[in-house]
């Protein structure tokens, strides 16, 4: 997921730092609350930093950490503790930071006197704000040096900044403060065995002026705030879950949470929101990464992937260009939303460097149109459907063979434009890198999909020659690949083909997403699901990227040889669809555990260290926490697990449970389900449901695969 114009993963926040995301807003700041300019630390809204130094000191002293607490993803407490200048170990002195970010930040600061006589404080909260490029920050090369004024009013800091036409300011108000150009003060004596408190926000300006952009609403008593209320509408709207097992409950628990944190909105469609790919660098909207989680957390809120859906049809390619890499039909890899793309993306705001994102359109299309939505809102979707079709036809498949490859078209655009995107994620089984154009494995089944979906939509539609044009289609890229991608003497399959058409013989876990789409042939899924599982491949705590007996495996690597959980709930799920339940059981408990160290939130990956060589899960420096196709990840596990899915318009949901017993039993309420909600219950893998609405019917068996309704449509012929 690596920003588009940087071949790197995300710069590093370094470790003991804690996140905050509400929206496309966050905070990254140290343990003990405080930011650093010279670190990728700061206050962000819209892409900004609009704080880029918020250093606390009591007396001149900088606090010592104790513990900073997540209480929601947006809110956090930070406790400190004054050192003692007399060398004694133990302080009297206790700070608490309440910290709440929205569009901007604000602090509650408590000081709490544990000693039996007073003492007096000075609290002092310097502050900068450098205005800086998300992208300038994430890679330390902040260049521009805005004109800057400082100006104290009242119990404010206005602080404006220009920068050729740009005007930008932020408002520090701290109610009682001293007010200087470089900080807000206080001077207090906290009485013996007593606290004081203040409170200070942080709000951006409409265009430099001393107006606040928006305001920082503190609620009155009793009243809830706007971050709070945005959290209680979304708590109302999924469905509410109690598991027998604490731990998983817990992990679920976080990942509707995250979810939540990470909606955004499209500032031209407020009603439509979709799912920013990760936090901190990437609280955007990106192709890939919104069309899986939305897909992912369908059962949770289908509504998710029908916002990503509308948004990304807004802005798909029209034209050739090839600095943004658009072309008429594809879907796009980045979108900053209502900010100006600048620095960021080549003076543009949307970059189209991705393989997958347009036939992964088509088939999420086809996932959101089985949940139940008003026919004329998939209707109006169709044209852009097609068109994507078009694309894969006329551009994605650029030499004609029947295989949707990809080459950048510039050479700043991103090297390799699959999942895998790093520099080196694409490499042979010695270890050399495969040579463009690439034909990735995941990405013709992804194309498979994609015909198969569109096949069904128009089938559903009454349009039988479409869909009979279209499942021929998938037919011939089913066989052709079976043929070509699948090394006889390795029993698997290429991750791809390279630019001479060899097969990129690496063992990957590229092959086990195909799995999911049901473009491998039967005979070829049990050594496929050996492989996946052996030692080389299963970390213990999951699938690795890539075998550890290959020449580029690294364990401590972005793409080569880590553990990725959205990549394992694929995995899992495909897995399941040919019926390897023990091997999809293995993998979703081995995750869910990994989730128990890291307090219930899985990260964007992990290293691929083994189990039996380093017992617990080891972290990846520059994960993305939280992450949407990681928070979507445990979700996907348990239901595919129970073998849930829906599909409205036949009539029906499907559940047939293969939970592993120390799961526990399970009760879902609230859960969405064609237009009314429902509740499931999961006993000693017996499954029951209530308050289906009319005109659906419980299936205890798999939904049929889109390959299933199409035989029995007659159309594959």
């Amino acid at each position: 997921m690596a920003g588009w114009n940087a071949d790197t993963a995300a710069g590093p926040v370094g470790a003991g730092t804690l996140t905050l995301v509400e929206g496309s807003s966050f905070c990254i700041s140290l343990a003990n609350g405080d930011i650093h300019p010279e670190h990728p630390h700061g206050v962000f809204h819209e892409d900004t930093r609009i704080l880029s130094r918020w250093n606390l000191t009591v007396n001149g002293q900088p606090l010592e950490p104790l513990t900073a607490e997540t209480r929601e993803p947006f809110r956090a407490l930070f406790i400190g503790r004054v050192p003692r200048s007399d060398g004694y170990a133990d302080s009297p002195i206790i700070v608490e930071r309440l910290r709440e970010v929205g569009a901007g930040i604000f602090e509650q600061i408590t000081i709490r006197n544990y000693s039996s006589s007073e003492t007096a404080c000075i609290v002092s909260l310097n502050v900068e704000s450098d205005f800086a490029d998300l992208f300038e920050v994430k890679e330390a090369r902040v260049q521009r040096h805005w004109e800057e004024s400082r100006q104290p009013d009242g119990d404010s800091l206005v602080i404006r900044a220009a920068w050729q036409d740009l005007l930008k300011g932020v408002i520090v108000n701290g109610a009682g403060a001293e007010v200087t150009p470089e900080a807000l003060t206080y001077r207090t004596v906290v009485p013996a065995r007593g606290h004081w408190t203040a409170e200070v926000s942080v709000v951006p300006a409409v265009g430099g002026s001393s107006v606040p952009a928006a305001s920082f609403v503190r609620p009155a008593v009793g009243e809830v705030s706007p971050s709070d209320r945005r959290r209680q509408e979304w708590v109302a709207k999924i469905p509410k879950l109690h598991m027998g097992n604490r731990s998983i409950e817990r992990t679920l628990r976080r990942s509707y949470d995250d979810l939540g944190a990470l909606r955004i909105e499209d500032p031209a469609h407020p009603e439509r929101i979709v799912v920013a790919a990760g936090a901190p660098w990437f609280m955007t909207l990106f192709g890939r990464d919104a069309l899986w989680a939305s897909e992912m957390a369908l059962p949770v809120d289908p509504s998710l992937a029908l916002g990503t859906l509308q948004t990304l049809a807004d802005r798909q390619g029209k034209v050739v260009d090839l600095a943004s890499e658009e072309e008429p039909g594809k879907i796009l890899h980045e979108v900053r939303l209502g900010v100006s793309g600048g620095l960021a993306l080549g003076g543009k705001s949307a970059y189209y460097g991705s393989v997958d994102a347009t036939p992964q359109f088509v088939m999420a299309l086809g996932s959101v149109s089985r949940w139940g939505f008003a026919k004329d809102t998939i209707a109006a979707l169709l044209p852009h459907a097609d068109r994507a079709l078009d694309w894969i036809r006329n551009y994605g498949d650029r030499d004609g063979d029947g295989f949707v490859e990809y080459e950048r078209l510039n050479d700043q655009g991103l090297i390799n434009q699959g999942w895998k995107d790093s520099w080196d994620g694409i490499n042979f089984a010695d270890g050399t890198l495969a040579e463009p154009p690439i034909a990735l494995c995941e990405v013709q089944a992804l194309v498979y999909s994609a015909y198969l979906s569109r096949a069904w939509m128009a089938y559903d539609a009454g349009d039988a020659p479409l869909a009979a044009r279209l499942t021929k289609e998938a037919a011939q890229l089913k066989k052709k690949f079976n043929e070509e991608f699948w090394l006889p003497d390795r029993g698997y399959f290429a991750v791809a083909l390279d630019g001479n058409k060899r097969p990129v013989d690496a063992c990957a876990s590229n092959m086990g997403q195909c799995l999911w789409h049901g473009i491998v042939d039967e005979d070829k899924v049990p050594l496929v699901a050996e492989r996946l599982m052996s030692p080389e491949m299963f970390s213990g705590w999951g699938v690795r990227t890539l075998a550890s007996d290959m020449g580029a495996y690294n364990p401590a690597s972005y793409h080569n040889g880590s553990v990725w959980p959205h990549d394992n709930a694929i995995i899992a799920a495909g897995l399941l669809r040919y019926g390897f339940v023990k091997e999809a059981q293995r993998i979703a408990t081995a995750l869910l555990e990994a989730a128990e160290y890291t307090d219930g939130r899985l990260p964007e990956l992990f290293c691929g260290f083994g189990r039996d060589q380093v017992t617990v899960p080891v972290p990846y420096p520059t994960a993305c926490s939280p992450q949407a196709w990681a928070a979507t990840t445990p979700i996907m596990l348990v239901t595919s697990l129970m073998r849930y899915d829906a599909h409205v318009s036949r009539g029906g949901m499907w559940m047939d449970p293969v939970l592993p017993e120390s799961y526990g039993d399970l009760h879902i309420t609230n859960a969405p389900m064609g237009g009314g909600r429902i509740t499931i219950d999961i006993t000693g893998s017996q499954p029951s449901v209530q308050g289906l609405p009319e005109g659906l019917v419980f299936h205890r068996e798999h939904r049929p695969w889109l390959t299933e309704l199409i035989e029995q449509a007659g159309l594959a012929k």
